[in-house]
């Protein structure tokens, strides 16, 4: 069926949504915009579906929604048990058509008589996470897109682990949601009806009074034999979900003087106040850092909208805040925790992170006696990680990727910027009764550790035009060998597509024991690294590189060497 074909289906369809049926009709003058919201399925990348608002099958909408849901109950019922009684938890951020989402999932659950169990208010993804797991959920739904632009949503699904779905489960409901020939006719029903069977359950507190019951567990206050000090500190939700299970945590744990970015405090789809709600990006610590000079604040916390990553900011010796990078925040949480853990803890525990991760989180990791695991990015593969230790008895005692993931209690399973929150803020008061800010134990760690940096390189390209450029610069990449980048030999070419390895000086192979992906690694000499990697939930290509030195000044020449010699070898694909 050509793009065509199934734009006038649903240009045709006499029950179209009004809404839906306006854009196609504004849309109708032009041929490319059609054609992209045509010319494919929306389907499941890191952690599910993700896309902009509108009609077509490469869209967000209630359609593509209940296709979802029906292909996730057929792969349910072939592959789990009591899927009815047991039913899905369904959560939802702040985003345009969030809340509708969620309902109907549930609408079309409860025409497969599944219950579902869909939170009254709004919602952080870890919560979700959390819920599955105290529910004793089948499965649960997350109605988010994350950090993105306000015209995204999207669909993550998370199994009964209360993790993200794993490749081999994200294939198998993809081609579950494929044999849906037609997402105009799937079975669904009305929302009073659905509550009249019991079907759909509204739920709320007593999910979230446990929740924060199990994050009081992650304090490491009673380990500690140092005095803390009072801290004053800057939050902002950046419109999301997190306002009140951050205040909650923050309270049950004493902290008395924080003080909230008013004008980012309430859930807003358009996040007006920012270019971009994302914590990564320093323009959304714009208002919080103006708010922190004011009152002095020790740290300032950022969280995205639907709260799995945060971004923090703290004071730099010089009158104004550094915004710590995904890797700074991650290690200096690290050693915190680990210095507070106990020996019987470190002894069996483990670190986890990605292979685009710093590689100072494993030589603080080994200073503790802790190993260290890698994993794909994805924090779907940390929580894969978390569950295969209920069989090996290895202790879960971190996990974090770059992007600012983190996760402390495995009472989660997906990264959560609330309990990252927490141990922030109790880190910086350990380090302040110590007469340091974090930034100055940051550097302490370098200086035991070696100072490693790391930094990220991006290149969107939207539409099918783009979609074909990233996968023809991923093979240039294979097919033309490359010898050296910034000057620096490459010793090994590590490609998760194939799961191997090669040494460059003999030709020699070896097996890569990690799914396989669309990622090409170089590990060059001088512990330096570069690895080139295709979002799985953006248009775009990204490309990763590490260094390590004795100095400051050496890993900051390193790295841009780095990235300007790649930049170039990008460029010539584009």
């Amino acid at each position: 069926m050509t793009w065509r074909t199934t734009y006038e289906k649903w240009d045709s369809y006499q029950g179209m949504d009004p809404t839906l049926k306006k854009q196609l009709e504004e849309m109708g003058s032009s041929k490319i915009e059609l054609e992209d919201a045509f010319y494919k399925e929306l389907t499941f990348g890191t952690g599910g579906m993700r896309g902009t608002l509108g009609p077509g099958t490469n869209r967000m909408n209630i359609y593509t929604v209940r296709k979802a849901v029906n292909g996730l109950v057929n792969y349910l019922k072939a592959n789990s048990e009591d899927v009815e009684t047991r039913g899905i938890a369904v959560a939802y951020d702040s985003r345009y058509m969030s809340k509708e989402f969620a309902i109907e999932t549930a609408k079309v659950l409860g025409a497969f008589g599944i219950t579902s169990y869909v939170f009254e208010s709004l919602r952080p993804t870890p919560i979700l996470s959390f819920a599955v797991r105290h529910l004793g959920a089948v499965a649960g739904v997350m109605i988010t897109a994350s950090h993105n632009p306000p015209e995204y949503n999207g669909f993550k699904v998370y199994n009964e682990d209360g993790g993200q779905i794993t490749p081999s489960e994200a294939a198998q409901i993809i081609k579950s949601v494929q044999a849906i020939k037609d997402e105009l006719c799937v079975p669904v029903n009305e929302q009073v009806k659905v509550e009249q069977n019991g079907l759909l359950n509204w739920i709320g507190e007593e999910v979230d009074q446990a929740y924060l019951k199990s994050l009081k567990s992650i304090s490491r206050y009673q380990h500690g034999s140092n005095r803390f000090e009072p801290i004053t500190i800057v939050f902002t939700p950046l419109h999301g979900t997190s306002f009140h299970p951050v205040m909650d945590g923050l309270t049950q744990l004493g902290f008395n003087h924080v003080h909230v970015v008013e004008d980012q405090a309430n859930p807003d789809p358009e996040f007006s106040t920012v270019s971009s709600p994302n914590p990564e990006e320093h323009q959304a610590f714009k208002m919080a850092i103006e708010q922190g000079k004011r009152v002095d604040a020790d740290i300032l916390i950022a969280t995205d909208p639907d709260s799995d990553r945060l971004g923090v900011a703290v004071k730099d010796g010089k009158n104004a805040y550094t915004v710590l990078s995904g890797n700074q925040l991650g290690t200096l949480m690290l050693d915190y925790l680990l210095s507070q853990s106990s020996q019987e803890l470190l002894d069996n525990g483990r670190l986890i992170k990605t292979i685009v991760t710093t590689e100072m989180g494993r030589a603080v990791a080994s200073h503790y006696g802790v190993g260290t695991i890698d994993t794909l990015t994805g924090f779907k593969f940390i929580g894969e990680k978390i569950k295969e230790f209920e069989t090996t008895k290895e202790q879960f005692l971190f996990g974090y990727e770059e992007s600012y993931g983190y996760l402390i209690g495995d009472f989660v399973r997906d990264k959560d910027a609330v309990q990252a929150a927490m141990v922030a803020c109790e880190m910086t008061s350990f380090w302040k009764a110590k007469g340091k800010t974090l930034i100055e134990a940051l550097h302490t760690l370098y200086e035991r550790h070696g100072y490693y940096l790391e930094d990220m390189t991006s290149l969107t390209l939207k539409g099918k035009d783009g979609a074909e450029k990233i996968a023809k610069m991923m093979a240039d990449i294979r097919e033309n060998e490359v010898t050296q980048i910034g000057g620096l030999p490459v010793v090994y070419v590590e490609d998760y597509a194939t799961s191997e390895r090669t040494a460059m000086a003999t030709g020699s192979k070896e097996k890569i024991e990690l799914p396989t992906e669309n990622v090409v690694k170089f590990l060059l000499t001088n512990n330096s690294w570069v690895c080139l990697r295709p979002s799985g939930t953006e248009p775009k290509i990204k490309c990763y590189f590490g260094v390590s030195s004795g100095s400051m000044d050496e890993s900051n020449s390193l790295l841009q060497q780095l990235k300007e010699d790649m930049t170039q070898k990008i460029n010539k694909s584009v």
